[in-house]
């Protein structure tokens, strides 16, 4: 049996999705099938699974919850880098519950304090249902002693986990940058962060081992800091180049130029030989011309003869 074109199409309501609410203006007929509010959608940022929000990429591919990007940028064009004692000095309570309240309306109020949107994004790791390292396997991170040992477990975590570690890593290693200024270094960050990225119900046990989270930071916080100062001298190394490869291509063009010169001169040079020359020996050619001339003037006494009269008497005589 065929299944012919739709007849009858008539526009019934205009239906929108909202994360909050679910769906909007959905008629009263298929409210019973369709659920009010959708199973995904968080009311709230904090204290909920990564899965159940909105999520973007950052600038390195990283897919993280929008509201990390948001309070990211919003920290960033305060000038919050340049603060001393960003992330270790907290805000103020009431200003941090006001904020809170307007983000889970999906909205950022202006003028917060860098310090309480610092304290919000560990606010934020620190409130996962589960923490970020708490996929890897404590024995192994317990046992990590180099560089090298941290960057291989950390690859054992989920593509969420991972992000979301790339992503504070490199957050870390922005304010690490401005250390003259904010007196924050690799180590100060990875205290204060470190508690929040993991969680253990055993106070003793968790302690030692927010201690190994601490040089896990630190030690991918500065791997990533060497990994950008490596890119910057190649670029730097690589306009070097350039610029002096435009040099020398400037300085080949003006020699090519002066070649071009000299030897112009050098023609001309040579023209003006030449036509001195010629003039040389047309004057010679003049001289003998002249010489001959008054030599065959001249009798054989030396005496100028002057030229034979036609006389009249010979005019038409036989």
């Amino acid at each position: 049996m065929d299944i012919g074109g739709p007849t009858n199409v008539r526009h019934v309501a205009h239906v929108t999705f909202d994360r909050f609410n679910g769906f909007l203006g959905l008629p009263s007929e298929f409210e019973p099938d369709v659920p009010r509010k959708a199973p995904s959608a968080s009311a709230t940022v904090f204290g909920v699974s990564t899965e159940s929000m909105q999520l973007s990429y950052d600038a390195r591919g990283n897919c993280v919850p929008v509201i990390l990007l948001l309070l990211q940028s919003r920290l960033y064009d305060q000038g919050g880098l340049q603060v001393e004692g960003i992330f270790r000095i907290t805000g103020e309570n009431s200003e941090e519950e006001n904020v809170r309240e307007q983000l889970n309306k999906g909205m950022i109020p202006d003028g917060i304090d860098v310090h309480c949107l610092a304290g919000l994004i560990k606010a934020w790791f620190r409130e996962l249902p589960r923490g970020v390292l708490d996929p890897l396997p404590s024995e192994q991170v317990m046992q990590c002693e180099s560089d090298d040992d941290f960057v291989k477990v950390v690859r054992l975590l989920p593509q969420n986990e991972a992000s979301l570690l790339n992503w504070a890593i490199n957050l870390m290693a922005d304010v690490v940058q401005f250390e003259h200024l904010n007196k924050m270094n690799s180590r100060n960050l990875a205290l204060v962060f470190a508690p929040n990225m993991s969680q253990m119900a055993d106070p003793l046990t968790a302690l030692m081992y927010a201690v190994q989270v601490m040089k896990l930071l630190k030690s991918l916080t500065e791997k990533t800091l060497r990994e950008r100062e490596a890119t910057s001298s190649q670029v730097d190394t690589s306009n070097e180049a350039e610029e002096d490869n435009e040099e020398e291509e400037e300085e080949e063009e003006e020699e090519e130029e002066g070649d071009g010169v000299y030897i112009i001169e050098e023609e001309a040079s040579e023209r003006i030989r030449r036509v001195d020359a010629d003039e040389d020996k047309s004057g010679s050619v003049k001289s003998e011309l002249e010489g001959h001339s008054a030599s065959d003037s001249k009798g054989d006494d030396g005496v100028l003869q002057k030229p034979p009269i036609c006389s009249p008497n010979r005019i038409g005589s036989k």
